[in-house]
């Protein structure tokens, strides 16, 4: 099945020989291949590149072994570069192949793919676009080896817009079955629970963790597992690698350390499978350095990897609209408020409140919260009390499970019924 990816592929053809590498990050299985390969190359050719013009490696390919040697490298695709007065497009995927383990670690150490992209850039009739699959790879270091000759393209899982439009289903029951195995493109190929369960299921342990571990030495792989685990079953909750390296010690097991909790929790965040929130002082205009949140990229690969026991509908419902909120190219925080309020004995005393998410994009900043519901007084009262002790001109909204249209409250808070804002981009905006 032909997914479109309109999005990113107007992004590909907007940054059409920039005189940059474009890089295209995301979690392995997201569609980053596929985009580049198929959907991109097709509108390359429709628009009269010919064939023999597109220099295609994917170095994830057992094929093209010898080639993840960088200078090899060069040398067959400046092999393919036989006229000066025509235009090139390389295609390199999964671009971490050519990245030796020593040059990731030693920082100085140069990347050698690196130079060999820049030299092809050098050339002025060659454009140049690569995949990767970790972010030390591709985004962290990318900055200083390009030296400002890149434009990062980072490619999600199908947001559920995109999932709506070839489900074919109602929008209900689209949301029910998205909520459950979540946006990677290859399900849609697939029939039946049992097949897609099996598909998710095996991603850990034949890609993710396998990637994880063939870049790094994991010497605990049992507790980068379990860590998996634990954040899979605590999406929307606050926790740090103190917190978590105690709930992994408990229980008569090994003791593991906070500082080994940490670089797990980099692996996981570095391999784009989760991501993280952190909290942020609307009042006091500052980060805080712990807890924070840690949310799934996909929530089907969330509801797999715990055997599909755990469907708090709030929490994967806040899930989906932190992903939906970063697709859209939002960064999002975790706001807190804090207040002072009498208890029952007359003192005072200090309370956070929380505003689930704080995005901002630009001059643009938006107040979010996500509730299941507020049928009872006591559920708006609770929602309401963090955006109302707000006292900015931004925006706030609340989103609920709903297919009510958007109105604005007497205190100027909009209420967004979930589907629409998840099929219409231009309700926070507008």
């Amino acid at each position: 099945m032909l997914i479109p990816r309109d999005t990113y592929l107007q992004q590909l053809i907007e940054r059409r020989f920039n005189n940059l590498v474009k890089v295209l990050t995301g979690l392995r299985r997201s569609g980053k291949s596929f985009l580049l390969f198929k959907i991109y190359r097709d509108y390359l050719i429709a628009d009269g590149i010919k064939a023999e013009n597109i220099i295609e490696v994917a170095l994830d390919d057992d094929a093209h072994e010898e080639l993840r040697d960088p200078k090899k490298l060069s040398t067959y695709i400046r092999s393919r570069i036989v006229d000066e007065h025509q235009q090139y497009y390389v295609l390199l995927d999964e671009a971490q192949y050519a990245i030796t383990r020593e040059e990731m670690r030693n920082s100085d150490r140069p990347i050698r793919l690196y130079g060999i992209l820049n030299g092809l850039l050098r050339l002025g009739n060659v454009d140049v676009y690569v995949t990767g699959s970790n972010s030390k790879f591709l985004s962290t270091d990318i900055m200083t080896e390009f030296r400002g000759r890149s434009d990062d393209i980072h490619v999600n899982p199908l947001s559920f817009a995109e999932f709506h439009a070839v489900a074919g289903l109602e929008t209900t029951e689209a949301y029910e079955e998205y909520a459950r195995f979540g946006g990677m493109p290859y399900l849609m190929s697939l029939e039946g629970e049992e097949k897609k369960i099996h598909y998710l299921s095996k991603l850990f342990s034949e890609v993710y963790f396998k990637d994880i571990s063939e870049r790094h030495t994991v010497s605990r792989p049992l507790i980068l597992s379990q860590l998996t685990d634990l954040l899979c079953s605590s999406v929307g909750s606050l926790t740090n690698a103190n917190k978590l390296a105690r709930t992994l010690s408990g229980g008569g097991r090994d003791a593991v350390s906070s500082e080994t909790i940490a670089t797990y929790l980099g692996y996981l965040t570095d391999s784009f499978l989760f991501k993280e929130a952190k909290r942020f002082d609307v009042k006091g205009k500052r980060y805080f350095h712990y807890p924070s949140k840690f949310f799934c990229t996909d929530i089907g690969l969330r509801n797999a990897r715990l055997s599909f026991r755990q469907q708090d509908e709030g929490h994967i419902m806040e899930n989906i609209i932190f992903n939906e909120l970063i697709a859209r190219g939002y960064q999002v925080d975790v706001g807190v408020v804090e207040v002072i309020e009498s208890g029952e004995t007359g003192k005072q005393r200090q309370k956070q409140l929380e505003v689930d998410f704080v995005i901002n994009r630009g001059a643009e900043k938006l107040y979010i919260q996500s509730s299941l519901s507020m049928e009872t007084e006591e559920k708006k009262r609770q929602e309401l009390r963090p955006l109302h002790t707000i006292k900015d001109n931004f925006k706030k909204i609340v989103i609920t499970k709903t297919h009510a249209k958007p109105w604005t409250d007497e205190m100027g808070i909009l209420h967004i019924g979930l589907y629409q804002f998840l099929l219409d981009r231009s309700l926070l905006s507008s």
